[in-house]
């Protein structure tokens, strides 16, 4: 425990816990966003498009968190019209990862980026943190928040039926293309702290967790916060502990208890309402 403190003690330390509490707040509720448009493929593509964003930051000597958030914001907003297509997101999604990744690896090549450099970016360095990422990270835990409270009505339409939302009135274009830039960013924000590999600790996990025990939008918002801050900071202090790396510590953590609570008997989907309820639920994935 003494050795706990001092490491409690060290900066890098102070702001990856900061980054880690801030990406609580917004990350989670991102994942609950893309399980509920079903654009599973879509983090994987901004994934890579965040790495081709930081190869450009590395080849013309910009801030690489910069690049990859501008680039995931453009690229982003430029998929909302597939969204609307028959086709849906994944069909353009594989090219899409190919050419990024490919793009990326040349930039990383040209720029003369090393090989332990390069497994960085995939991996992740938490303890790497900067100021500039702690500050993304807090950008994203006031929208993100104030997005769901402002739109949550439109928010349960677009992510139970886009057709049902359409009827409703919802400006669903609109609030499609704003949330698909914000996952967007939200993706590329979380590269420094698991890499691109592993951010699905961050998103993902807690949303899975979340969708099994909460019966609406609301719970399944509520639970994805309290999994993700469990699951960051409780893995993080973990790997304080133990020296471990951090990333794939985070993830472990995460998925073991995702895992364990999609194996515990749900008896709310026993009764007869609440299958009434579920089937009718607003997380069911959207028709997109």
């Amino acid at each position: 425990m003494n050795e706990l403190g001092v490491l409690l003690d060290l900066p890098s330390v102070r702001l990856a816990i900061l980054a880690l509490l801030l990406g609580s707040l917004s990350l989670p509720v991102v994942g609950v966003f893309i399980v509920g448009l079903d654009i599973m493929p879509v983090r994987f593509a901004m994934m890579h498009v965040a790495l081709l964003g930081i190869a450009l930051g590395f080849l013309t000597g910009l801030d690489p968190l910069l690049c990859a958030l501008v680039l995931c914001a453009v690229t982003g907003g430029a998929l909302t019209p597939m969204a609307r297509s028959s086709a849906g997101l994944s069909g353009a999604m594989g090219l899409l990862m190919t050419l990024a990744i490919a793009a990326a690896l040349m930039l990383l090549s040209v720029s003369g980026v090393n090989a332990n450099g390069a497994f960085e970016l995939l991996w992740g360095s938490i303890l790497a943190t900067r100021p500039f990422d702690v500050a993304a990270l807090a950008v994203l835990a006031g929208v993100v928040p104030v997005l769901y409270w402002l739109r949550r009505r439109d928010l349960a339409l677009l992510l139970h039926d886009r057709e049902l939302a359409l009827c409703s009135g919802v400006a669903v274009d609109r609030l499609t293309l704003i949330l698909l830039v914000i996952i967007s960013l939200a993706i590329a924000s979380a590269i420094r702290l698991t890499g691109a590999l592993l951010v699905d600790a961050l998103t993902l996990l807690p949303a899975l967790a979340a969708r099994r025990v909460g019966g609406s939008l609301a719970a399944m918002i509520r639970w994805s916060l309290v999994f993700g801050l469990a699951f960051n900071v409780g893995g993080f202090f973990l790997a304080l502990l133990f020296d471990l790396p951090p990333g794939p510590t985070l993830v472990l953590v995460g998925g073991v208890v995702t895992l364990l609570i999609h194996a515990v008997p749900t008896y709310r989907k026993g009764s007869p309402q609440s299958c009434a309820s579920s089937s009718a639920s607003p997380l069911s994935p959207s028709s997109h």
